[in-house]
């Protein structure tokens, strides 16, 4: 997948901002469609391509108006991207190492909405939020919209952040089945055009044909009067 191009792809993505048009701003990108899903390399070049950076969640508040981002996709089984990701790349198995992970963009927030036993550490450095509607609770409770480290070429959805000093517009994506129904409703447009000249054509002799008969009926039904006028004088 081109990540250039992830956003514009995505089955389905809104575009939120915080109080309307007062920034941070958010997009959630979200693939029905499970092989097109990204890795955590190509969701962070797509968010940067747009100008913003895969979401940094600061406060308990930003964590919940994430929810209710996905929440409004009505989305199925599958996990979110997010902006956090541990530094050091090489294996880690030690207790300590939830010390490791900052936020891309810079954040310094220490906000952290881990799962139980997460982050397991090892080989798993990025995190994603769990989004798995279907799944029954663990040992912990509902997985829903809690945090776990995870390999980063695993393929999930993704959410951008855009900042306060960012300005981005919303994506109009165009897919192909909305193509298909443009299409289809330029063709019904011009059949309907060629089906009126195909009509209207072939149609104007007899037009005229009537109108000529009906303009001589229409005068012998006068002359047919001024006869009858003239001999009961």
């Amino acid at each position: 997948l081109n990540t250039v191009f992830a956003i514009q792809l995505c089955e389905y993505l809104t575009t939120v901002c915080r109080g309307g048009t007062q920034r941070p701003c958010y997009k959630t990108v979200y693939f029905h469609d499970a092989s097109r899903r990204v890795t955590y390399e190509e969701a962070h070049l797509a968010c940067r391509a747009d100008g913003g950076h895969l979401v940094s969640i600061e406060t308990e508040a930003e964590q919940g108006l994430i929810q209710k981002f996905i929440e409004s996709l009505v989305a199925s089984d599958g996990d979110f991207w997010i902006g956090l990701r541990r530094k050091k790349a090489e294996v880690d198995n030690s207790t300590d190492c939830q010390n490791l992970y900052a936020w891309t963009d810079g954040s310094s927030s220490k906000f952290r909405n881990w799962y139980v036993d997460e982050p397991s550490c090892g080989s798993e450095i990025c995190v994603v939020m769990y989004h798995q509607p279907s799944a029954p609770p663990g040992v912990g409770g509902p997985y829903m919209f809690q945090w776990n480290d995870d390999r980063c070429n695993m393929k999930n959805n993704f959410i951008c952040k855009y900042s306060l000093d960012v300005t981005t517009e919303p994506f109009n994506p165009v897919f192909p089945e909305e193509h298909h129904k443009k299409d289809a409703n330029v063709t019904v447009k011009e059949a309907k055009g060629m089906l009126l000249a195909y009509i209207l054509i072939p149609s104007i002799p007899v037009l005229l044909l009537l109108t000529v008969i009906t303009a001589i009926f229409c005068f012998w039904i006068f002359a047919k009067r001024q006869v009858t006028l003239f001999c009961n004088k």
